[in-house]
């Protein structure tokens, strides 16, 4: 008590010297020992003390923490005063004192005579947990840093330091002079040092100064704790903090993308050659030398540093990507003189020369690919197929290794030096399918597995939702295919011309089946997450910078190594088409081939066939969400989009005339929609994945049985591109009238006019789709186009929008009482009841809704009697004559 009370009295001087003692042997106690509920019971040892709580001034007058002491049934003493309380030394009882503010005169004299001191906050955590008072040997003001073992470093201002300290220990923190594996959190006001490179390599959570000072604007929030993670990563030191930058060697655009990055992250630029300049990001493969002679300070480091820097979301140590400097042309010279004039330097050539030729006929000879230098596989092109030689050890050094890749190659017998051309091209299907292995192989090895990876440095780079989009059945791909190689393996070592090739294809067409449509089908998603990812988390931007120039991907992208399994399929069935040409009639395998390529055809036409189900599913939900108020029963199975159609109303009855209208027209259903007034706001998934706000509001839902007529009108000057429909709800006895002018040049009006009918006729079961179609002139349906984009009309429509605005402003109900006493009274008629008593009963029951009218029937979704009302009997006579 004595030296703990040392500590808290005596804090300019004794605080840093001895605190990170004093805390560990706190902390290797008990990590719990701050609460007394979680110790030994010491009742036993020592005499029974009564404790008593003492509410200073400001805590007095607290109903909530009266009530908390009551719960806790904790005595409690009000006072203004110290000086009050005369026993407050007295053995007879531990005396606790409540302090609101911890700057006060009162809270000073509190601590210099080793008085137990804690915050209302700690107050009421203990009434919330229904725990006790804590005992702790310094003044405590809330938890919000309870179980927290803080290290500082980089901090040269001796006050700065100590006012930190005082906050965390009032918080509940602990303190650690030495960085070790107990810290949970490191202080750093200098990304340089010992500390901040072993919290790095540590996974060690590095935060500014700022964080303490934010925890301790919070002190009051009872539930709020400093390590929430949300609120620690505000407070994150950024990996290129106190760190200048300069670039050498880089294409402008990639210069301007790692600047951005590097400000992003908390890092300066700097021109090349600057002297306040701390480090040099060299391309390694353009720059050969530098163009001055670096400082001492300066680190000159690849570009690997700074993009793993950024993945890691911490400095990256520079020694491991310093940047060496490529020999002399001199010493490359005098070395390769050196060589060429020894004394057994032409028989040297001539045996190497010897041991080539060796080599060369031993190739010809192997029926599998020869390893490539790496030069080579480097300059493959992009649609090339790409060679990769993963070796046991790249494999264990790189991760996890897929069971598939775990059976190395056999050794090829020797075979005779011309083989039939059947072999020929069996021996190509064989080295595309071991380079296709390959590359699906580094796909898991160097992209899928360390992004799945648990006890990522940062935090994990992507989340499993959209690691599972990326990569979809891509491991199950290579499971059948590494089978396939294996086969065509033991059938290349084991040749002869009976060997069944189709066999092996046959044997495996059902994994092919359920392995390859989830993955085609949902390729382009994956593109999308793959480039939205990468705008949106600098991370994995990094992650794809430091894998993509790796030799094992060919200087291809993820993206373009994930096109592979796309076109895989194609290119086996035309290799077979090929073994086929070669194979000898009386060949048994020839039927076999056929029905391999067979197979391989029903495979694509699956895909293909689940791809269109896809996107027509895709298309329904962009509907869904596009329509605001789309009904529910629109989603069906069996239903498909066939068109959108861009319109303008030419008519009043489902909306205003010259608004602009969108048709969906389905297989069995026409969805009108018109254009929204106000945007409503952007809608958030609950992944984080925002989508457009809906720009259509629903109209109505028509059945294409309700469709009886289409009319094509006529080209006019008053009248263009203009069409109608004659429709017959189910509840009218009189055919209604649709008019709609095109807005779009795609599709023309004559093909839509004929798609339309198909439609309906297919939904009636009638096959004289064409008999729908009939010709009108504008004026016997009283249609025309000419002042829909005249600036009176455009005025007029504004007017009619502006006064229903004003109208919905003034009006205090829903339902004017004027319109409710209109119903009424039309109700009440058809009953027999008199006008008067509906107006006494009316003014008697208080009307406060239109829930009183719930007994009159309200159309349903796909009946159309709401909206003709007002044109019924002016376009019943012009129908007549086209009926």
């Amino acid at each position: 008590m004595a030296d703990n009370s040392t500590l808290v009295s005596e804090a300019g001087r004794s605080l840093l010297a001895d605190s990170s003692v004093l805390d560990s042997k706190i902390v290797e106690t008990s990590k719990e020992n701050v609460f007394p509920g979680s110790v030994l019971n010491v009742e036993e040892e020592m005499p029974q003390i009564e404790t008593r709580v003492v509410l200073v001034q400001e805590a007095g007058k607290r109903e909530d923490l009266l009530k908390a002491l009551e719960e806790i049934k904790v005595p409690c003493i009000k006072t203004d005063t110290i000086e009050e309380l005369g026993d407050c030394d007295s053995p007879e009882f531990e005396t606790i004192f409540v302090v609101s503010d911890f700057q006060d005169s009162i809270f000073s004299n509190l601590c210099k005579a080793d008085c137990r001191v804690i915050g209302p906050p700690v107050v009421l955590h203990c009434a919330q947990k229904g725990e006790p008072l804590p005992f702790s040997c310094r003044p405590l003001y809330c938890a919000s840093m309870l179980n927290l073992v803080l290290c500082f470093t980089g901090f040269r201002k001796k006050d700065e330091l100590v006012k930190l300290v005082t906050l965390v220990h009032h918080m509940g923190g602990v303190i650690r002079r030495d960085f070790s594996s107990k810290v949970t959190h490191l202080v750093a006001n200098s990304t340089h040092g010992d500390k901040f490179r072993i919290a790095v390599s540590l996974g060690t959570p590095i935060v500014k100064a700022e964080w303490i000072y934010k925890a301790w604007e919070k002190r009051n929030e009872i539930d709020f704790c400093a390590a929430d993670d949300d609120f620690r990563n505000q407070f994150k030191v950024p990996p290129f903090q106190d760190c200048m930058l300069s670039f050498l060697g880089f294409s402008d655009d990639e210069k301007a993308n790692m600047e951005e990055m590097t400000e992003m992250q908390g890092g300066c630029c700097l021109p090349v050659g600057d002297e306040r300049c701390t480090h040099l990001v060299v391309e390694e493969s353009t720059v050969k030398d530098l163009p001055f002679e670096p400082l001492k300070k300066l680190y000159v480091v690849k570009q690997e540093w700074f993009w793993g820097s950024i993945q890691m979301d911490a400095r990256a140590g520079e020694s491991m990507y310093l940047f060496e400097k490529s020999e002399s042309p001199g010493l490359k010279k005098s070395v390769s003189l050196l060589s060429l004039n020894t004394p057994n330097s032409n028989r040297k050539r001539r045996r190497l020369k010897e041991t080539l030729a060796q080599l060369t006929r031993e190739t010809d000879m192997s029926p599998f690919p020869p390893r490539k230098r790496p030069s080579a596989e480097h300059s493959l092109s992009v649609g090339s197929l790409l060679d990769i030689s993963n070796t046991p050890e790249s494999s264990i050094a790189s991760g996890e290794t897929p069971k598939s890749c775990a059976r190395p190659s056999k050794n090829s017998a020797s075979l005779p030096l011309k083989q039939s051309a059947r072999w020929q091209v069996a021996k190509e299907l064989y080295q595309t399918e071991s380079n296709y292995v390959d590359i699906l192989t580094t796909i898991i090895q160097l992209f899928q597995v360390p992004l799945e990876k648990e006890g990522q440095l940062g935090g994990p780079i992507l989340a499993q939702e959209e690691i599972k989009t990326i990569f979809g059945s891509i491991p199950d791909i290579l499971d059948v295919h590494t089978k396939i190689k294996e086969d065509l393996e033991d059938l290349m070592i084991n040749w002869t011309e009976s060997k069944s090739i189709g066999d092996i294809i046959l044997k495996y067409s059902k994994d092919l089946l359920k392995t390859y449509p989830p993955f085609v089908n949902f390729f382009e998603m994956s593109k999308e997450t793959i480039t939205r990812c990468e705008k949106q988390k600098p991370r994995f931007h990094a992650f794809l910078k430091i894998n993509q120039a790796k030799p094992e991907c060919g200087r291809q992208s993820l993206a373009e190594l994930l096109i592979r399994p796309v076109q895989r399929l194609p290119s086996v069935a035309l290799l077979l088409n090929d073994i086929k040409k070669h194979t000898a009639e009386e060949n048994p395998d020839k039927i076999t081939l056929e029905r391999a390529i067979e197979s391989l055809k029903e495979v694509m036409t699956h895909i293909n066939e689940d791809k269109r189900k896809t996107e027509a599913q895709r298309q329904f939900f962009d509907v869904v969400y596009e329509v605001d108020g789309c009904p529910a029963n629109l989603l069906s199975s069996h239903r498909s989009l066939v068109q959108r159609l861009e319109t303008i109303a030419l008519g009043d009855d489902l909306c205003d005339r010259g608004e602009q209208v969108t048709l969906f027209l389905f297989n069995d259903c026409l969805e009108i929609a018109r254009k929204r007034h106000k945007v409503i706001g952007a809608f958030k998934s609950p992944h984080g994945h925002t989508r457009p706000p809906a720009s259509l509001k629903h109209v109505v839902l028509m059945p294409l049985s309700q469709i009886k007529k289409v009319l094509d009108i006529r080209e006019t000057e008053d009248c263009h591109k203009a069409f109608a429909l004659v429709v017959r709800p189910p509840t009218e006895l009189n055919n209604k009238l649709l008019s709609f002018q095109m807005t779009a040049e795609e599709p023309p009006k004559e093909d839509w006019l004929k798609m339309l009918c198909r439609q309906v006729a297919n939904t009636i079961c009638k096959a004289d789709a064409e008999n729908l179609i009939y010709t009108a002139d504008p004026d016997s349906v009283e249609v025309n186009t000419k002042d829909m984009d005249s600036t009176l009309s455009r005025a007029s429509r504004a007017i009619k929008k502006t006064s229903k605005k004003v109208t919905r402003a003034f009006s205090f109900s829903k339902t004017p009482k004027r319109a409710l006493r209109r119903a009424l009274m039309s109700h009440s008629a058809t009953e027999g009841r008199s006008p008067s008593s509906v107006n006494e009963s009316y003014v008697g029951s208080r009307l406060t809704s239109t829930s009183s009218l719930a007994g009159v029937p309200s159309p349903s979704l796909v009946s159309l009697p709401s909206f003709f009302e007002k044109r019924s009997h002016t376009l019943s006579r012009s129908t007549t004559h086209l009926i």
